[in-house]
């Protein structure tokens, strides 16, 4: 028997190759000699990085770049096995969580480094970049991004730009000749599960801008700014990023990332399946575990076991989510590929307990879940 475990992380409690670990080590006390392959999976937020790198024996890299706020941290980033490949998250340089929550604002968050990670990935000669962009403290529309590739925005003065999605109400000209020459021969895929426009009432400012810090009046600013850097966009490159699909992701970064000469914005957690190659994987096995830290209506919106399971599904396999805990709607997944949801949590107890007791929990629920699989044998 051919069993493969494709789980996501239990987010703060197990990295994906944990859940696969003890998802693995549970049904080996019931089926020792299977086969199992583990595939540690994400859908483009936090984690994929490492999941990635885990999946195809990579190593993961370090460089110093411009935090949200202007200061410099050290923010990492992988690179595959075969080193064609960077796997890079938006968060690690331009994330909510690196800035405090009283510090929170748009008007002045950049995303200048992220593009410095994107130039660090460069340097070590790949060919394709994976773009996660997930969690970002950011409402720049990739404006400082793209400065750090070279791209130029300026005033009507021909200054440059500042930090900050608050400047691009300020921007009069865009020129993409500065722009850095080794983008040409790499393939980005942005992985982006939001389908939000750039601006309006279901734009990047309006959606995503409070969760960032911003007010109702800076939402009108933010808003009316990205407006402007798609107006100047359009007229100085011919590139429309107004109402492109997913465009109004972290903060516009999906609109501002077109800009890039190939570049697919792409569902997160089919990026990272075509990445582990999780069909092929699939095609003989008898059996599909997957996971995630919760199940709930929003499962069917782009993560990974409902990713995993219609893969599976493709291929007329069996799917089992095992998983940290359920909350309202899960049972929206039965409808898209996975046959059963099995919770681990043993008794009653705080969330701390749950996160801290998370492999033991995991380990419990394997067993059991691989002994009434084994029933009929």
């Amino acid at each position: 028997m051919k069993i493969v475990i494709a789980p996501d992380s239990f987010k703060e409690s197990l990295s994906a190759l944990q859940v696969a670990d003890a998802l693995e080590a549970g049904w080996k006390t019931v089926f020792p000699h299977a086969e199992y392959v583990k595939v540690p999976m994400a859908d483009g937020g936090e984690g994929t990085v490492q999941s990635l790198i885990e999946a195809t024996a990579g190593r993961m890299m370090q460089a110093e770049v411009t935090d949200p706020l202007g200061g410099r941290i050290q923010a990492v980033y992988g690179i595959s096995g075969d080193g064609k490949t960077a796997v890079i998250e938006m968060a690690a340089a331009s994330g909510l969580h690196l800035v405090p929550p009283a510090r929170r604002n748009p008007l002045y968050t950049t995303s200048y480094g992220t593009g410095e990670l994107i130039s660090a990935a460069l340097d070590q000669g790949v060919t394709n970049i994976i773009l996660g962009i997930g969690g970002s403290a950011t409402n720049d529309g990739g404006a400082g991004m793209l400065q750090a590739l070279g791209v130029k925005l300026s005033d009507k003065h021909a200054v440059s730009l500042g930090y900050g999605g608050g400047c691009l109400a300020n921007l009069e000209y865009v020129d993409l000749s500065g722009l850095d020459t080794r983008l040409a021969n790499v393939s980005i895929r942005v992985a982006c599960d939001v389908r939000n426009s750039l601006c309006g009432e279901q734009g990047a400012s309006a959606v995503f801008g409070p969760q960032k810090g911003a007010t109702l009046a800076m939402v009108g600013l933010l808003d009316g700014a990205l407006s402007r850097f798609a107006d100047i966009v359009l007229r100085d490159t011919g590139i429309n990023i107004l109402n492109h699909e997913g465009a109004g992701a972290a903060g516009g970064m999906g609109g501002g990332v077109l800009l890039l000469p190939d570049v697919m914005l792409q569902s997160g957690v089919q990026i990272v399946m075509d990445a582990v190659r999780l069909e092929e994987k699939i095609r003989d096995a008898d059996l599909v575990l997957t996971g995630e830290g919760r199940m709930d209506s929003q499962s069917i919106r782009g993560k990974t076991p409902v990713g995993v399971a219609l893969a599976a599904k493709k291929l007329g396999k069996p799917v089992i989510a095992v998983v940290g805990s359920i909350g309202q709607g899960y049972e929206a997944v039965y409808e898209y590929g996975i046959d059963a949801v099995f919770p681990i949590i043993r008794s009653p107890g705080s969330l701390e307990e749950a996160l801290q007791n998370g492999y033991d929990n995991l380990l419990s629920a394997a067993v059991n879940i691989a002994r009434l699989y084994n029933l009929p044998r």
